[in-house]
């Protein structure tokens, strides 16, 4: 399965199947709410126009106003945005969020942009997406190759349209105008708590634990040093997109940073090279895949020697991998529960956005452990009662918190397709 929204809507049926959810239901939750398509017209450095191609999806509002981030990428597709935005909508219900789920995307590569460019694009997206979105609306997010300065050009555009100060339209902005402390690393923190959680359930004690790292993007760095710092963990092998490179006595974190930072690919630090592809089957206790969709497939899933992979990417295990790793007794934390950090600190920040509030840095991380902490109780309990894999247990608990809020709207009348139709199933509550 090569399309990301078929594997996207294979993973809700699945789910689906397993709550005994009702027809309309299941047509309500299965496809976006709405979905848009834009041209961008911007005027290049040289003096020539050139047109972008962007989307915004709001895939479900049913819990509040849709949450989700803007990828600016070569290959991006409408596909591509709709699955992301469901599993914005499921990411937003497992951590019990009060928000739903969308997604954005702009058809560019943004390395080969000027600043000026990549400033008119951005406010370009942001003059044809206005009417759609707002602070109780629809709220986008850094996401691929988009940054707190671009976040801030939107932001800045967007209150120019409507003529006030709307700083709550967007997260991930620089601190000096409404960002959160405690943003930058969100992503890969959530994950490791997650991961904390996990450790305690298989019995692996993270001190010394071998891991290795795909793609070493900002939650692929953050993990890395988070892994040394919070558990002392050694990280044995990192990627990138231009390669990898291994070695048994651990790579440490300013060393590999120093690296990335000089060369632009982790591959240039002393060590043995390796292929991404190589990596994910290295003999490490945990694995965490942070780089982007359908890195572990059938096709290498059996091959994969890690006790826990810690998804931080968006989609990087597909539909029969699960499967397969579950048979194997491999502990997946599956990618919308893991990286829910993120989107969870996004959240604080509408908080404080909307009370003209601070919060301390050591607020905002208490607060989001003890969200991931009570996320990742709920999704344990489902995985046991249910003796599936973990991506059905996390998706049980989402789709029915998603499904209730729509019932309790009277977007559907009945939940569940038998006796218990109208009734929850338990698994919301937990």
């Amino acid at each position: 399965m090569t399309n990301i929204f078929e594997q996207a809507q294979a993973q809700f049926d699945a789910a689906a199947n397993l709550l005994h959810l009702s027809d309309e239901a299941r047509n309500l939750l299965r496809e976006p709410m709405d979905e848009h398509r834009v041209r961008i017209p911007v005027r290049m450095d040289d003096g020539s126009t050139q047109v972008f191609t962007g989307f915004r999806v709001q895939y479900n509002s049913a819990r509040g106003p849709c949450k989700g981030g803007l990828r600016f990428h070569p290959e991006e597709t409408i596909d591509t945005v709709r699955a992301l935005a469901a599993w914005m909508s499921w990411k937003t219900a497992i951590v019990d969020i009060p928000l739903g789920g969308g997604k954005g995307g702009v058809i560019c590569d943004p390395k080969k942009l000027s600043e000026g460019e990549l400033e008119r694009l951005s406010r370009g997206y942001m003059r044809k997406v206005a009417h759609l979105i707002g602070p109780d609306v629809d709220v986008p997010a850094p996401d691929v190759y988009t940054t707190p300065q671009v976040m801030a050009w939107m932001m800045d555009e967007y209150e120019t349209i409507v003529g006030h100060k709307a700083p709550g339209v967007i997260t991930g902005k620089p601190l000096e105008i409404g960002g959160s402390p405690g943003r930058d690393d969100a992503t890969a923190r959530g994950g490791m708590i997650t991961l904390r959680e996990a450790a305690k359930e298989v019995g692996l004690d993270l001190a010394g634990a071998t891991v290795a790292i795909q793609g070493f993007g900002n939650a692929g760095m953050h993990a890395h040093r988070l892994l040394e710092e919070l558990f002392g963990a050694k990280v044995v092998a990192v990627s990138d997109s231009r390669g990898g490179v291994y070695s048994e006595d651990g790579l440490p974190f300013e060393g590999l940073a120093e690296v990335k930072r000089e060369h632009g690919t982790v591959s240039r630090y002393p060590g043995k090279l390796i292929t991404n592809e190589e990596l994910l089957e290295l003999d490490v206790e945990v694995l965490v895949p942070s780089a982007l969709e359908n890195a572990i497939t059938e096709a290498n899933a059996s091959d994969v020697k890690a006790k826990i992979i810690v998804e931080l990417a968006n989609g990087p295990t597909n539909l029969e991998a699960d499967k397969i790793l579950h048979n194997n007794g491999v502990f997946v934390i599956p990618d919308f529960l893991c990286n829910a950090g993120g989107v969870t600190v996004s959240y604080f920040e509408q908080v404080q956005n909307a009370s003209l509030d601070r919060w301390k840095l050591a607020k905002v991380r208490q607060r989001l452990d003890e969200v991931m902490t009570s996320a990742f109780d709920a999704f344990l309990k489902a995985k046991k009662e249910h003796d599936v894999d973990s991506r059905l247990a996390a998706y049980a608990v989402a789709v029915e918190r998603v499904a209730q809020a729509s019932r309790a709207r009277g977007w559907i009348r009945n939940v569940h397709a038998s006796a218990t139709a109208g009734a929850g199933s338990g698994i919301a509550a937990m």
